[in-house]
């Protein structure tokens, strides 16, 4: 099996997990965000000790802590997350619109519809985080699909 296939399964897989236990999913991705967030800040702080450097780190080592700990008290923040999931996806979508494949054209076609409606929903996600699980396990499974099939 080469490795496209194999990353396209275990896209897969991930994908029908983000759907099958979006609770789960959600706090993986709260936990992976937070840790993202709280090692960019470490980062920055000892790329350059300068008073921006220190606080834009401090800044993110907090915000990556709320992510990590307390994700229940700040639900808003899931909102972010659905705007920052849709950003990311609609990025990923127009870079995979100049793959090589037709296959993988059409995949990054769906995955920037998704990142769209990610965008949007947004602010639907403050009472309900788990739309953004749904919404990355199906572009998880579509990109999946796409890496198995070349």
């Amino acid at each position: 099996m080469e490795s496209n296939q194999i990353s396209g399964l275990l896209s897969i897989i991930l994908g029908l997990i983000f759907i099958i236990c979006p609770i789960f999913s959600t706090a993986f991705l709260s936990i992976f965000i937070g840790l993202s967030l709280v090692f960019f800040g470490i980062a920055f702080i000892l790329s350059e000790f300068s008073a921006v450097n220190i606080i834009v780190g401090i800044l993110a080592i907090l915000v990556g802590l709320v992510f990590i700990f307390n994700i229940t008290a700040l639900s808003f923040i899931f909102g972010l997350q659905f705007y920052i999931i849709g950003i990311i996806m609609i990025i990923a979508g127009i870079v995979g619109i100049f793959s090589d494949t037709q296959f993988g054209k059409i995949a990054s076609i769906l995955i920037i519809i998704l990142g769209i409606i990610s965008f949007a929903l947004g602010g639907l996600s403050i009472d309900q985080p788990l739309f953004a699980a749904a919404l990355i396990g199906v572009a998880l499974i579509v990109q999946g699909v796409r890496l198995y099939m070349e």
